[in-house]
């Protein structure tokens, strides 16, 4: 008999290790039946997330170690351990970590999907990566509707 549950320690999960990120799937789509998806990111210095939206899910957002700036409809708000971010459907946002230090957070990705928009990208080559046409078709299929770079923040003007 198969266990109905599922338990993770630290470092487990399916993993995504990639230049600015690393990526861990706690509970998948499959796990939930597409209800949602739980993954741990552990944001690298260099990380930054351009403008996009998600027109059919939502996104939430637990902060856990560091600082992450992180712009939300036209505001930037600083999110330090202990903050929650939820981004509904159509709203636009960006992120990037703050203090040139890494970070750690939790992510919601409600219904599921992004886990397997990550499986695909870990399948790609460079090649693919700058194939706009293929590009523009995965972004389609996982609901990721590219907006442009990060924002200017305010305090970069200064």
């Amino acid at each position: 008999m198969s266990k109905r549950y599922a338990k993770l320690g630290p470092g487990e999960g399916l993993n995504y290790d990639w230049e600015n990120d690393h990526t861990f799937v706690k509970v998948s789509g499959q796990d939930t039946d597409g209800a949602y998806t739980l993954m741990e990111d552990n944001l690298k210095a260099s990380f930054a997330l351009g403008l996009h939206r998600h027109d059919t899910h939502a996104e939430t957002f637990y902060f856990l170690e560091g600082a992450v700036e992180f712009y939300v409809d036209g505001d930037w708000h600083r999110c330090t351990p202990g903050t929650t971010m939820h981004v509904p459907p159509g709203v636009p946002h960006a992120c990037r970590v703050a203090d040139g230090a890494p970070a750690r957070m939790l992510m919601i990705f409600q219904p599921s999907g992004f886990d397997g928009f990550l499986a695909e990208l870990a399948k790609m080559t460079e090649a693919d990566f700058a194939d706009e046409a293929k590009m523009a078709e995965l972004n389609a299929r996982y609901d990721i509707v590219p907006m442009g770079p990060v924002p200017a923040h305010p305090e970069d003007r200064v």
